[in-house]
């Protein structure tokens, strides 16, 4: 199945949500005025948008209606959708212009990082790729076990100390495997404690002086992983992530599980900070490089 078909699978529940919502309200409604507008901002809350991205958007609406661009309820779901596409932007994607060059993973238990690390690096290895993962979450050893079985279906190398090990000295051991293996990219577990945003910091910091003295000038990425399924508490964490780390992107995990997809467009709103990678399931295959109009054209198919 290709993933533009995952993708329309995974999003079934935000679609139905979201845009049967729409149609709904549109089927209630003769012309497009105020009172449409009011059920459509309420709709977009509930979904998750958010108050903020659905203000724009409603505030958008509002201005091609007195221009004359939006008269009939019948171009309502084709302006949304531009509006919507316009509002998300083009994708970004990951920065990879040493090799190696590094790319730190951080996020809270339950979040799903470790299968998104054994995603990307499965993703990364089928486009020509070679990947080492360094499994600096040391905090617990099922945690380390886990992410090697990631690793061994994705057929990457993966670099690993015991439990409670430094994370910095598994992070300098496998920059150097990386090197002498010539690597692509290294892939980097980091711990995603944040009950203590102090200890965090201070292991993010020591992770981060070893790449900047072994790996001078590699192009580097700091990606947090965001449960999709928890909505906008998934913003509270990426901002209280920010004071620790910063960020470069995200990755949307669980999309397939919640009607809360609005929540990409949310994060661009309050963060503004690009969505890399998205996760539609619980396959290997299931998780791409985030890309505006497939997941705005997954949202409003047939």
């Amino acid at each position: 199945m290709a993933f533009l078909d995952k993708l329309k699978a995974g999003l079934l529940k935000t679609k139905n949500a979201l845009f049967g919502g729409v149609q709904n309200i549109l089927k209630s409604f003769v012309r497009v005025d105020e009172d449409l507008l009011e059920e459509l901002e309420e709709l977009l809350i509930c979904a998750d948008v958010g108050v903020g991205a659905t203000e724009d958007i409603i505030d958008e609406l509002r201005d091609r209606i007195k221009d004359g661009r939006l008269k009939e309820k019948e171009q309502v779901m084709d302006t949304l959708r531009e509006i919507l596409t316009g509002m998300i932007g083009e994708g970004e994607p990951l920065k990879l212009e040493t090799t190696p060059s590094v790319v730190l993973v951080i996020g809270v238990n339950g979040a799903g990082k470790t299968t998104s690390i054994g995603k990307i690096a499965n993703s990364l290895k089928k486009s020509g790729k070679k990947v080492v993962v360094a499994a600096a979450d040391t905090f617990r050893a099922a945690a380390i076990d886990q992410l090697g079985v990631w690793c061994e279906r994705a057929g990457v190398d993966m670099i690993r100390q015991g439990e409670g090990s430094d994370p910095a000295a598994v992070v300098y051991d496998a920059v150097n495997y990386a090197k002498n293996k010539q690597a692509d990219v290294l892939l980097v577990d980091t711990a995603g404690r944040l009950h203590n945003k102090k200890n965090l910091m201070n292991e993010l910091a020591k992770i981060n002086r070893v790449i900047d003295r072994e790996l001078p000038g590699a192009s580097r990425e700091n990606l947090l992983v965001l449960d999709a399924t928890t909505g906008q508490n998934a913003v509270l964490q990426a901002k209280e992530f920010r004071h620790a780390a910063e960020l470069s992107g995200l990755i949307l995990t669980k999309l397939d599980g919640t009607a809360k997809g609005g929540i990409v467009l949310s994060i661009k709103k309050e963060l503004n900070i690009p969505v890399k990678f998205i996760g539609v399931g619980e396959k290997i295959d299931d998780m791409e490089p985030f890309d505006a109009d497939e997941f705005v054209s997954a949202l409003f198919s047939l």
